[in-house]
């Protein structure tokens, strides 16, 4: 896509709005509307279950019943999140949560992946609202969930912040790439929200039949969720880097 400004052709990304130093000065310009200049990015999601994900939530989405929208799928799955922080509050005392907090990333799931799928096909989509709200509650969740596992006292409170500190620097890398871009990442090295959901389901049900579950590794012992932790925090750190890398030379 192209514009004229001041008799210059101005290329623009497919998926953002056009910005250019003098863009405001032009009478032109100043009648765009940000509806009328945003484009949806492009969705790239190539995890290890997108393709089954995929036809099930199609699956879901023609069964819906029509009084049920997008925004109270959304609200769902920030509630769900709000609840499996809580539930691994409640874990320290009694094991039990662990199962809560299972059942609360799988209400998530059917929340936080329907809601998109659900509006695209009913045809009801809003790109800038959609895009906005979603990462908004996507940052807040993942907030409450980390919050709460550090609480459990099953994993160290500082690997836990260490976990949200790499998930946030991943997701806006992913955020400005989609701005600058036009392409919004949904996964990265074959992961994605639902394969971290599947590892803290497994990780639960290890840790309610073995609560003091370790891990032997270079001659020391750790806790399950610790090791776990840090491998994600490693993980999520080397993922924003190689996408810095990678995006930074498409946008020179």
């Amino acid at each position: 896509m192209t514009s004229k400004v001041d008799g210059k052709v101005v290329a623009a990304p497919n998926a953002i709005p056009v910005m250019t130093a003098d863009i405001r000065a032009t009478p032109a310009a100043s009648q765009l509307s940000p509806q009328n200049s945003f484009r949806n990015a492009t969705r790239i999601q190539d995890s290890v279950t997108s393709g089954p994900e995929r036809k099930a939530l199609l699956w879901l989405a023609e069964r819906i019943p029509a009084s049920i929208n997008s925004d109270h799928l959304t609200l769902l799955g920030f509630a769900a999140m709000f609840a499996a922080g809580c539930s691994y509050v409640f874990a320290r005392w009694n094991p039990l949560g662990l199962w809560l907090a299972t059942v609360c990333l799988a209400v998530n799931w059917f929340g936080d992946s329907l809601d998109g799928t659900l509006a695209r096909f009913r045809n009801r989509q809003r790109p800038r609202y959609g895009f906005y709200v979603d990462h908004m509650i996507d940052s807040f969740g993942a907030l409450f969930l980390m919050a709460g596992l550090g609480a459990s006292g099953y994993v160290d409170w500082r690997i836990a912040a260490g976990m949200l500190v790499a998930f946030l620097l991943l997701s806006i890398e992913s955020y400005l790439a989609s701005y600058t871009l036009g392409i919004f990442r949904l996964s990265f090295a074959k992961f994605g929200p639902t394969e971290i959901r599947i590892l803290l389901a497994l990780a639960n049900a290890a840790l309610f039949f073995r609560p003091d579950a370790r891990v032997h590794a270079w001659s020391h012992s750790y806790r399950l969720l610790d090791l776990g932790g840090a491998v994600a925090i490693v993980a999520m750190t080397i993922m924003v880097l190689a996408a810095s890398i990678r995006d930074r030379k498409s946008v020179v």
